[in-house]
């Protein structure tokens, strides 16, 4: 039963993996026999992510790509696809939030949420389904979000792009499932990581609100997303397709204490 999990001789992009939600489920990719490739928007990044992944033993490729660029992503793929094989496993991960409220968000700073977020996922899920037809499957993970599913103050632009990125998953899935593509999303809680450490101390009422909300009373934690990356990477999911699996201990299940 395990081999229907392994990702030996699989080949796994995961954009913007330098580190975060990203780099945690590249490892476990790795971790279960797949051979790991990442972008990043700067060489600064990139040389960070690949130090971070030799540290932890694993031999990763990485590259600099704006994946908001067309022809930058083509150009991605096709050196991924010469120097190290056919992409078998996309993540689409690098994303990006602004916390603004609506009525004082430009447009241009919304424009942008979009673009990173929605177009993005489109441009690298587009360049690389036609190498999957060709090799006769793959698998497409997009990030999603909560927010794909509830809204929330100082958002708009991130719950819209997320929104959108459950339905081009919805799509993907509907579109090319007939050629063994098979197109999901994780919708991650909130997870603990070093970007989110001061909002988890003690007496924090962010902390003391997630805490209350999530019925397993606890953050969740990159490892949390381990399993979930990893069975929906693998031939275990080959029949689960636009599918978006919330990995949240619970919230979207429940309404809350009472007061």
């Amino acid at each position: 039963m395990y081999k229907q999990f392994s990702l030996e001789n699989k080949v796994a992009l995961v954009t913007g993996a330098s580190y975060g939600i990203g780099f945690s489920i590249a490892s476990a990719f790795a971790g279960a026999g797949a051979t790991v490739v990442f972008n990043d928007i700067s060489r600064e990044l990139v040389d960070k992510g690949l130090a971070a992944y030799k540290a932890k033993g694993i031999n990763a490729r990485g590259y600099v790509c704006d994946v908001t660029d067309e022809e930058q992503v083509k150009a991605l793929v096709a050196q991924i696809e010469k120097e190290v094989g056919l992409i078998d496993i996309l993540v689409n991960n690098a994303g990006i939030i602004k916390r603004i409220p609506m009525i004082e968000m430009s447009a241009a700073d919304f424009r942008q949420v979009i673009d990173v977020d929605l177009n993005a996922p489109f441009i690298v899920a587009k360049a690389v389904i036609p190498s999957m037809i060709k090799k006769g499957g793959g698998k497409i993970i997009n990030i999603c979000s909560m927010m794909s599913e509830l809204g929330r103050e100082t958002v708009s632009a991130y719950a819209a792009a997320k929104g959108g990125l459950k339905m081009l998953t919805r799509n993907i899935a509907s579109e090319y499932g007939a050629c063994n593509i098979q197109c999901n999303g994780i919708g991650p809680g909130y997870i603990a990581t070093p970007q989110t450490a001061p909002l988890r101390e003690t007496g924090h009422p962010f902390n003391s609100f997630i805490i209350a909300k999530t019925p397993a009373a606890r953050w969740g934690t990159p490892e949390d997303l381990h399993g979930p990356a990893v069975f929906l990477a693998s031939a275990a999911s080959d029949f689960v397709n636009g599918h978006i699996l919330y990995v949240d201990g619970g919230i979207l299940a429940y309404i809350g204490k009472q007061p």
